[in-house]
């Protein structure tokens, strides 16, 4: 398989559709990217990396960090963790207040506002200083040093960061929360304020296409088992309430952020970073979600 001859032709047919959305104008910082910047990067289970566009262009994962912040609670808090957050899709936005209400103080999974915020607050128990490693630790798993926390974009979250701090004093309130809240709010903001390119990034999720084992940090991040298991969370619940249409259309385990990016996996082949500030109105890349439905129609083979 040329991947290189592949994404090229992708990029090229995605720009020629010349799709349209709407930068993520809630965040102030975010609302002033130029949005016609697009990139895709392809790391092969081999450690080979192919890029096209502006896939070296660092810009803000936003949500994309959950599956990180994720993965390295999973290992400490294992099943104990599975009775703090569920693992189905949930169908509604991915900031809903009303779901949390509704189900007594359990988020429905951890890429929800309200499960990330259950997560960061396992990561909070846990790390002594947890910004500085989940730096380090998605550096690692990208095999340098590429990560930077955007304080601008983060202090721009924290000021318009009412319905997560709501959020947080709802979990509160259901004791599903142990550390002071303001402390898991700034761990928060600053995990999905990081930046990193399509290349770091796709290098960053390298482990979960190669069974739980990094080849740039050069160990076994998780088992087969739990690496499996981080998939099927992606796919079904990485994508906000438009899971369901990504599976149905691309069919690749994956996880999008507000500030553009797409990272996903074809297990046993490839982890993919796709990246173009302007989303649709279920808060996902337009360019980015086409780029992955058309590579996956292209592919001789399939997670299927």
């Amino acid at each position: 398989m040329d991947y290189q001859q592949l994404i090229e032709e992708v990029y090229q047919e995605v720009q020629e559709e010349n799709l349209k959305g709407k930068v993520a104008d809630y965040i102030p910082e975010i609302a002033t990217v130029d949005p016609n910047q697009f990139g895709i990067a392809l790391v092969d289970i081999k450690g080979n990396v192919f890029g096209v566009g502006d896939h070296q262009k660092p810009f803000s994962i936003q949500s994309i960090s959950k599956v990180h912040t994720l993965t390295m609670v999973f290992n400490f808090f294992n099943s104990k963790l599975w009775t703090r957050v569920n693992v189905e899709p949930s169908g509604d936005p991915f900031n809903s207040i009303a779901q949390l209400e509704y189900e007594k103080g359990i988020p429905r999974n951890p890429f929800i506002n309200a499960g990330a915020l259950v997560i960061t607050d396992a990561l909070c128990s846990k790390f002594e200083k947890p910004i500085e490693q989940v730096s380090a630790f998605i550096n690692e798993l990208a095999g340098e040093t590429c990560v930077m926390v955007n304080n601008d974009v983060k202090n721009s979250e924290m000021d318009h960061g009412e319905r997560n701090t709501a959020l947080a004093y709802f979990l509160k309130s259901f004791k599903n929360f142990n550390n002071p809240i303001d402390q898991v709010l700034e761990v928060y903001f600053s995990h999905c304020a990081m930046e990193m390119s399509c290349v770091d990034l796709a290098k960053s999720f390298s482990f979960l296409a190669n069974d739980g084992y990094s080849i740039f940090a050069d160990r076994q991040v998780l088992t087969e088992s739990q690496s499996r298991r981080v998939n099927a969370l992606m796919l079904t619940c990485g994508f906000y309430d438009e899971a369901g249409e990504f599976a149905y259309k691309v069919g690749l385990p994956g996880k999008s952020g507000v500030g553009g990016g797409v990272a996903a996996v074809m297990p046993h082949k490839f982890s993919i970073a796709v990246w173009s500030p302007e989303l649709n109105e279920k808060g996902n890349s337009v360019k980015a979600i086409r780029a992955l439905e058309l590579l996956t129609d292209k592919l001789s083979f399939s997670l299927f």
